[in-house]
């Protein structure tokens, strides 16, 4: 179904933010820090959601506004699709990339179930984008119309026990996991504790990545830590009206549960212009990259704009280093430094301690520099396997025209130990270069290796 753009004055109000903005919707708590079965809740999804709840309970009753006359209109709430866009702070002309996150709230399902009943039901049941001129037209007013399965829609419009959410605030967050947390603490803010409840990591892994759980797959808690929850919470005590700390329960030595403690702000916190809730320009970026925009927009989701752009610029350096062979797979490169990019300012601090070194010292085993060249061989590795066929293709063939691998036996291709070995050296060096001080001093804080 073809739709047209937003019209110029509509992407101008988009960007407009209404610093005093009063308007509340109630969200039942039974849908805060929603489990995901299927699917995967966004930034724009969860806000889109929300803007949905908002103006259901707005409107009260579906039909309202119907901009076309049949018995299915009935069953829709509708609102102008630049309301949807306005209030979700999607401030994007391009309407296509909308309509595939909500195609993409529509395949969400979720589980809920309380002592009497279990139930399996996806977020939004319909959607649908109606121009009465026509949707190939210029004139007109292209109307949202959207419709809830019957347990999400009885929560939705009376939604018993329910925490009020202010619009304005919701709009002031970068990233869904700050969204999700922000919207589970302030059910607890006014609740005599002011503690959630404690849950597994794996619960508040899922809660706040919006992600179906597999316990199997989950990666080490402090990355999670890193990478998730203080991000989060730093948006929240910065941006919102409340105040957020994190609580961890452990069993021995291993950190197993999770709860927060939450505040009232005791200060009104500073009306920050909204932020864009789809960074178009950082898209365009990563797609420059060699990566679809349907992968671009799942790992700007998953890994949020501050890391994304720090990993861009760490490839765009790299690409702009001219003593560095051609990095000819930057979109692999990218991926693997989302994953496993170091912290340059600890690396170059370690750098200078690690000149101080005696150069005569007797190495025992390994030396430092055999460790590195090793771990870096295995990284480089994993950038490979996260290129394409294609890729890898046109890499083993470089590899078997590079001096370095003559009279090597590739003919079975490079997983046997000394190929892979060989290749992966290679490979490495490809793409970094001679080693650095500060690529070693950054090997050294990461996994802790004597340094002596």
């Amino acid at each position: 179904m073809a739709t047209r753009r937003l019209r110029k004055s509509q992407s101008t109000e988009l960007s407009k933010v209404e610093q005093t903005d009063p308007r509340e919707f109630r969200k039942t708590n039974e849908a805060i820090g929603l489990r995901v079965r299927e699917g995967k809740l966004s930034l724009l999804t969860r806000k889109v959601f929300n803007v949905m709840m908002f103006h259901a309970q707005e409107l009260k009753t579906p039909g309202v506004n119907a901009p076309i006359d049949t018995p299915s209109a009935k069953k829709y709430f509708w609102i102008p699709l630049s309301d949807l866009a306005r209030d979700a702070r999607y401030d994007s002309n391009d309407v296509e990339y909308l309509k595939q996150q909500l195609e993409e709230l529509q395949n969400i399902k979720l589980l809920m179930e309380n002592e009497r009943q279990w139930t399996s039901e996806r977020l939004v049941s319909s959607i649908t984008l109606v121009n009465p001129h026509g949707l190939k037209k210029h004139s007109g007013q292209v109307w949202f119309g959207f419709a809830f399965p019957p347990e999400v829609h009885e929560l939705v419009m009376s939604p018993g026990i329910y925490t009020r959410f202010s619009i304005f605030y919701q709009g002031l967050l970068r990233s869904g996991p700050a969204l999700a947390l922000y919207e589970i603490c302030r059910r607890y803010a006014t609740n005599p504790s002011k503690l959630t409840l404690i849950e597994s990591y794996a619960h508040w892994y899922g809660v706040l990545t919006g992600n179906p759980v597999e316990v199997a797959a989950l990666g080490p808690y402090k990355y999670f830590k890193r990478d998730v929850i203080k991000p989060a919470i730093s948006e929240i005590n910065a941006l919102t009206d409340i105040q957020v700390e994190l609580i961890e329960h452990k069993n021995g030595r291993r950190i197993e549960r999770l709860q927060f403690k939450v505040q009232q702000s005791k200060q009104t916190q500073l009306a920050f212009p909204a932020p864009p809730v789809i960074d178009v320009a950082l898209m365009e970026r990563v797609m420059a990259l060699g990566l679809s925009k349907e992968v671009t927009a799942d790992l700007l989701a998953e890994h949020g704009d501050d890391k994304i752009r720090a990993s861009l610029a760490m490839v765009e350096a790299r690409m702009a280093h001219t003593n560095s062979p051609k990095l000819d797979a930057p979109a692999g490169y990218f991926r693997w430094s989302l994953k496993e990019g170091a912290d340059v300012a600890q690396a170059l601090q370690l750098a200078k301690e690690e000149k101080k070194k005696s150069a005569g010292r007797k190495a025992l085993g390994p030396t430092l520099m055999e460790k590195f060249l090793s771990a870096r061989a295995l990284d480089a590795y994993d950038v490979y396997k996260e290129l394409n066929d294609s890729e890898r293709v046109l890499l083993i063939d470089q590899f078997k025209a590079d001096p370095s691998s003559a009279g090597t036996k590739i003919t079975r291709g490079i997983e046997g130990p000394m190929v892979k070995a060989l290749f992966s050296q290679w490979y490495a060096k490809l793409l970094w270069g001679e080693p650095t001080a500060v690529a070693l001093a950054s090997f050294v804080e990461k996994f802790g290796i004597d340094r002596n």
